[in-house]
């Protein structure tokens, strides 16, 4: 039988995406990345459902576009990664402190684990508004 499940996964988000600049977790309730945290999960989790992706098991590489006005850069690279990686992985692993506040969006993950990280990519788009996109894929296990 062929696996027909989908090996890559694009998807648009208005607005800035979450960055990790601390040890306070991101999904901690009242956290100041809240806003940005819920909606790229929704984000995912809408692209997830119209394409019946289940999350990766194995190797992966992320893939992140940044849209913002010339002169108006918010964070570096590492940051704006680092947040939506953390983002779209698994969260169950993430025990140390409650997550009923994120509801169902609990359980949107793209992959498992940040360590099937294989390769990242970032670039910067001049735009008149902020927004990125994000992609997701699976690169052979070689790699």
């Amino acid at each position: 039988m062929q696996d027909t499940r989908a090996l890559a996964l694009t998807f648009e988000v208005s607005g800035l995406p979450p960055v990790k600049t601390e040890a306070l977790s991101i999904f901690a309730a009242g956290h100041r990345q809240a806003t940005r945290v819920r909606t790229l999960l929704q984000a995912a989790l809408a692209a997830a459902q119209r394409t019946g992706w289940t999350p990766l098991p194995g190797p992966i590489e992320v893939d992140l576009v940044l849209r913002c006005p010339p002169g108006h850069r918010t964070s570096d690279a590492s940051t704006l990664l680092g947040g939506v990686c953390a983002v779209l992985q698994d969260k169950k692993r993430v025990s140390s402190i409650g997550l009923t506040h994120l509801g169902v969006l609990v359980d949107v993950a793209l992959y498992d684990d940040d360590r099937q990280i294989r390769r990242l990519s970032y670039h910067e788009e001049p735009a008149e508004e902020f927004s990125y996109q994000v992609r997701v894929a699976a690169v052979p296990a070689g790699v």
